[in-house]
C-alpha cells in the first residue's frame, strides 16, 4: 500500500481451518457493502476472498486474510490482502493460467480472482509463502 491510500476500516482473519474461511468472506462483504458496492459486486469480492482464502488453508494450511475499506486518488474501494508462510508457488506464471491446479480443483483460484477483481498482485517464493493483494474499485 503506498503513501496516498487511506485505509478507513479493516478487518483480519486468522485462517486455521476451512471454517475460518466463512468470517473472512463475511468481513469482505461487510466492507464492500459499507464502501456502497452493489450486492452483485459483494459477491464477487466476497468470491474472490473465498478463492483466496481456501488457497491459504488447502495449500499452506494457516495463514491470514485482511480485508480493507480504503480511498485512493478520490476512489474508494476495498482490498484484500492474503498472506501465508507456506511452501509458496514454485511456478507462479502456470499458476496464473486458466484450468491449471496441484490441488485436485478446477483450477479457477488465482486466475479467477485477477478476473474479478480490478487489480491484483501475487508475490511467492518456493520456501517463503505467499502474499496475494487485491483491490476493486467502486463505479
Amino acid at each position: 500500500m503506498n503513501q496516498q491510500t487511506e485505509v478507513l476500516d479493516e478487518t483480519c482473519i486468522d485462517l486455521r481451518d476451512l471454517s475460518d474461511t466463512g468470517a473472512a468472506i463475511g468481513a469482505a462483504r461487510h466492507l464492500a457493502a459499507e464502501a456502497g458496492f452493489s450486492e452483485t459486486e459483494q459477491c464477487l469480492i466476497a468470491t474472490a476472498v473465498s478463492e483466496l482464502a481456501t488457497n491459504i488453508i488447502r495449500y499452506a494450511g494457516r495463514g491470514e486474510v485482511t480485508v480493507r475499506a480504503i480511498r485512493a486518488a478520490g476512489r474508494e474501494g476495498v482490498e484484500v490482502v492474503a498472506l501465508d508462510a507456506g511452501p509458496g508457488i514454485a511456478d507462479l506464471a502456470q499458476a496464473m493460467q486458466e484450468n491449471y491446479s496441484t490441488g485436485n480443483s478446477l483450477g479457477l483460484g488465482l486466475p479467477g480472482v485477477k478476473r474479478i477483481m480490478d487489480e491484483f498482485t501475487v508475490d511467492s517464493k518456493p520456501g517463503r509463502g505467499t502474499r496475494c493483494v487485491a483491490r476493486k474499485w467502486r463505479g
